[in-house]
């Protein structure tokens, strides 16, 4: 089995997401994209671009089950390190867990939901 990537999103984009039949934050239409992250990564992703931000949910998608074209590209960093990019909506049925994820009492990411 692929390991599953995994979404930050918001609680209240994730449930208007359930009247659509599909998934898109915001930041798609100037992307081009939705971000993910290897589960290594989502702490670093959380606590650089989600501090201090409540109401948050943690997709976790299995990649097997995705429609849209999944591509391992850099991040917006120096490193050559690759994030998954899905480049549509995201479907549903490709997400097989929704976690809560809200940062700690000093407002930062310190642990992944389990």
């Amino acid at each position: 089995m692929t390991a599953p990537i995994l979404h930050i999103a918001s609680r209240a984009g994730w449930q208007a997401s359930q009247q659509s039949g599909s998934y898109t934050p915001e930041s798609f239409e100037k992307e081009g994209f939705i971000h993910c992250s290897k589960q290594e990564q989502a702490l670093r992703v959380a606590n650089n671009f989600y501090a201090g931000q409540h109401g948050l949910v943690l997709l976790v998608i299995d990649p097997a089950r995705l429609g849209p074209e999944l591509r391992w590209e850099p991040g917006t960093d120096a490193s050559a390190e690759l994030f998954p990019h899905l480049y549509g909506p995201l479907n549903l049925e490709a997400v097989t867990r929704v976690l809560e994820f809200e940062p700690d009492t000093q407002d930062r990411f310190t642990h992944l939901p389990e």
